[in-house]
């Protein structure tokens, strides 16, 4: 990562352990990372309509914390890139473990009976998300959290994959798009913190509306927030199908998809 510009903004000196490639208070006096802030939209607007649509379709109150964990990470992330300061990079961090937590639930328990609760997984996860929480509060070293998402985001895909190559093999075009959309920002997110100071170098010799395509950082948020939306959608056709109900996909203005459910089951 790359260390932060001497300009000073609203919220002062950073105080998170992490301060990414885009200059600070460049582009506004009240956000320290412009771009990587209103980047975060994509993880916000949709997921609110996605948990609306999903409680009205009375689907199981999991979907709807899926959508809403989602949002979390979007306005903690927003926090953290807006103002740079340690607590606002937890609220970003931290909502990353949980709402993971609840993707892993949703789709290794996609094939029980509706509304079923199952109390192991549900304890081994929230005991899973308290050890993370403890040790990376005392511990304020970014590998540890990224290596523990890392190893939720990896049960997702091996499930996944598991359950479009053997039960749905007709949902591998929105599983691996999901997953490729999600690998394309990791990728970025690589490059953009790897490759920080010569993107900075080349960033400068560019003007400035198309300095902006180099922030790679904001199109992490970009593609990841729509790959973990995709996979939620993904996550609701398994279960839907599963318990017989006719999900369909729609694409609100023709562009953005949401899943809608008809409330009667197929014989």
């Amino acid at each position: 990562m790359a260390p932060s510009l001497d300009r000073q903004g609203y919220w002062g000196q950073p105080t998170s352990t992490l301060d990414w490639c885009e200059e600070n208070y460049v582009v506004s006096f009240y956000m320290a990372e412009f771009w990587n802030t209103v980047s975060n939209l994509i993880m916000i607007l949709p997921p609110i309509y996605g948990a609306i649509q999903t409680f009205r379709d009375g689907l199981e109150f999991r979907y709807v914390c899926s959508f809403l964990g989602l949002a979390a990470v979007g306005v903690g992330s927003w926090c953290f890139h807006m103002t740079l300061l340690y607590e606002m990079q937890l609220l970003d961090e931290l909502p990353m473990i949980y709402s993971t937590c609840v993707f892993v639930y949703c789709l290794y328990e996609c094939f029980k009976q509706e509304n079923s609760l199952s109390l192991f997984p549900i304890a081994l996860l929230f005991i899973f998300s308290v050890t993370v929480t403890v040790v990376y509060l005392q511990w304020k070293e970014p590998v540890f959290h990224q290596v523990m998402y890392g190893a939720l985001v990896a049960c997702l895909v091996l499930r996944s994959i598991f359950i479009v190559t053997w039960v749905y093999p007709w949902l591998k075009p929105l599983c691996y798009t999901s997953l490729g959309i999600f690998m394309l920002g990791f990728l970025l997110w690589n490059i953009d913190n790897i490759f920080c100071d010569s993107i900075r170098a080349t960033r400068r010799t560019l003007p400035s509306g198309v300095g902006v395509v180099t922030q790679f950082h904001a199109w992490w948020h970009i593609f990841t927030g729509l790959g973990s939306y995709l996979h939620i959608l993904l996550s609701l056709q398994i279960r839907s199908t599963y318990l017989k109900y006719r999900p369909k996909v729609k694409f609100i203005c023709g562009v953005w998809p949401a899943l809608h459910i008809d409330p009667q089951k197929t014989s």
